[in-house]
């Protein structure tokens, strides 16, 4: 039974003031009324208390009496949270349908997990074992492919009295008894953990492998490591949200978390609308038994659109404790920054950039700094790679929110508007993305693909960003007013945009590249520009280069040679050795 600790004393939107509050903490959990709405204590002053609210605030009045839970906001950890779409307070959304139909109601509190569902649970411990903190003490098969790893809760430690046998049993039932110092503690498959407290770890490692996307502007130009993170900014219509839907179907990450920030709600349903039908391709299974969703759209409470950003990472971080590589999609995190301006303004605090409060670097950095490549406390390797949307107005990359941004994450990919508008995707511009983790994933690469990997990335970047300013001349006296060595940049850059970086999303063949052939397919660009430019040495005129009929093979071979047929890239050398001789001896004999 929860005890009153305080009255209502005024309402101000999402914001309620509490007069006459006792016995309670910062961040506490409190309900309001006999709906019970749900609210989190974010400011205290003598008897006075600032909360800040999780659903609608209509209706109440001033002189309610408000109940404090005793505890902050937290999420619950366990077996069933794989599969199943939750709200930003981890409220799951298709039970809440049962109960009320379309429109939620106030006041509903649905359990995140399902207390009656049966788990088969196997031990992996025996009766006097002594265990710590992040120990695995048994497992239990949560989607068909997934082993859900069952963990002491953290600062827990203990001699096991009891373990239960294998067998079928609910979140609710004791399948671990330990023998503390405090006395006995009985744990069950779930536990919780407070939202805004980072788990703990033994250490942080250095991400050096990559984030394998398949996507070739990023894996190859703009990599991420597993525990890494990036930012994806870009104006309205420019692709965040499918480059993310990309990476959640594609990428190597073992968990997916993906939480709807504030977005609209048509563009949430399509996601909740979809993930459910897709398959994995690369398993064989729905797409939804590796992935977890979390939507909070913008016509849902504002204070819960905040919150969301932090049920998210806490669930991935639960999963990456048990050694399991998790990617977490945000979008948008731009949503997330003006829930935080406008609890601000109604909270009256010194407003700083653009109306934003002055610690919105702070909680972008405490964000950023939960994702990680770590050591578990059970002596395992997991990570958290958090990959955000940046939604500046406009397109703007000054604003705020992106700047901030760009402090605090290690990889950017700018999606340019004039791009996206000539159906060019993924629309990450080269001259507005970069990077921090090539050097790092650099050994990866030579162990597992080729060494040339790092050279011949730098030789095409070089090419790109000769082929950007060459393109300011180009508008002002055309391209055939060039010579024909810059020519031959400006062709080789028109390879690697269109036959390279440009990847579509709906062919079976182009929507994934492994590494080896997005190496292959480099090497090919490339060796033709290589050899072209031997060639225009021999003052072969460049307009005959461009008509060599391997040129369109270069800019097929995306679609037409599959990942599992590398070997046919040797053809196509060997079309371009015999095809840039053939043009050469041509010309001499002309002479």
């Amino acid at each position: 039974m929860l005890k009153p600790i305080g009255i209502v004393n005024s309402i101000n939107g999402p914001v309620v003031k509490a007069d006459e509050v006792h016995s309670v903490e910062m961040m506490e959990l409190v309900e309001i009324g006999d709906e019970r709405l749900i609210g989190e204590i974010i400011e205290l002053h003598e008897d006075r208390a600032t909360i800040q609210m999780y659903e609608g605030t209509s209706g109440l009045e001033p002189g309610t009496v408000i109940y404090g839970t005793g505890f902050p906001l937290s999420v619950e950890l366990g077996p069933g949270l794989i599969g199943t779409i939750y709200d930003g307070i981890q409220r799951p959304l298709q039970q809440m349908h049962m109960q009320t139909g379309n429109f939620i109601k106030r006041g509903i509190k649905p359990l995140p997990l399902d207390q009656h569902k049966c788990w088969h649970f196997i031990p992996l411990v025996e009766a006097g074992a002594y265990m710590r903190q992040g120990n695995i003490f048994g497992i239990v098969l949560e989607t068909p492919l997934f082993e859900h790893q069952l963990m002491i809760p953290p600062q827990v430690e203990g001699q096991v009295e009891f373990i239960q046998k294998e067998g079928d049993y609910t979140i609710k039932e004791t399948v671990v008894r330990l023998k503390a110092k405090s006395g006995y503690i009985d744990l069950t498959m779930a536990q919780k953990w407070p939202v805004r407290l980072p788990r703990p770890y033994m250490r942080r490692l250095v991400p050096d492998e990559p984030l394998i996307t398949g996507q070739r502007v990023i894996d190859t130009f703009f990599p991420l490591a597993k525990g890494g993170t990036a930012g994806i900014p870009g104006g309205f219509g420019t692709g965040k949200t499918i480059t993310q839907h990309q990476l959640s179907k594609w990428c190597d990450a073992d968990i997916i978390v993906y939480i709807g920030c504030g977005e609209r709600g048509n563009e949430m349903t399509g996601v909740l609308m979809d993930f459910p039908k897709l398959m994995d391709l690369k398993r064989g299974r729905p797409l939804i038994e590796r992935t977890i969703l979390i939507a909070n759209t913008s016509d849902m409470p504002l204070a819960a659109r905040e919150a969301s950003i932090y049920t998210g990472i806490t669930i991935a971080e639960y999963y990456r404790d048990m050694g399991y590589d998790v990617a977490l999609m945000a979008d948008s995190t731009s949503r997330w920054a003006e829930a935080l301006r406008e609890i601000s303004g109604r909270l009256e605090e010194m407003p700083a950039e653009e109306g934003f409060p002055a610690y919105l670097a702070s909680r972008l950095a405490k964000f950023y700094e939960r994702a990680g490549r770590v050591e578990t406390c059970c002596g395992k390797t997991g990570s958290v790679s958090a990959i955000c949307a940046v939604s500046p107005p406009g397109g703007d990359f000054s604003e705020p929110v992106t700047q901030h941004t760009k402090r605090f994450v290690r990889c950017f990919w700018g999606l340019n508007k004039e791009l996206a508008s000539s159906r060019y995707f993924p629309a990450i511009h080269y001259m507005d993305s970069y990077s921090e983790y090539i050097d790092l994933i650099q050994f990866w690469w030579v162990q597992n693909v080729d060494p040339e990997w790092k050279s011949l990335r730098d030789e095409a970047m070089k090419i790109l960003q000769e082929d950007f300013k060459l393109q300011q001349i180009v508008k002002l006296i055309g391209e055939d007013a060039l010579p024909d060595n810059q020519r031959l940049v400006l062709e080789g850059a028109r390879l690697l945009k269109n036959a390279f970086l440009q990847q579509s999303a709906f062919d079976k063949v182009d929507m994934f590249t492994v590494p080896q052939k997005q190496f292959l397919m480099l090497k090919t660009i490339l060796r033709f520009y290589h050899k072209a430019r031997v060639v225009l040495r021999s003052h072969i005129p460049f307009e005959r280069l461009r008509q060599l009929p391997v040129v369109n093979e270069i800019n097929r071979m995306k679609d037409r040679i599959s990942n599992n047929a590398c070997e046919q890239f040797e053809a196509l050398f060997q079309q371009i050795d015999h095809q840039m001789n053939e043009i050469e001896k041509e010309c001499m004999s002309v002479r």
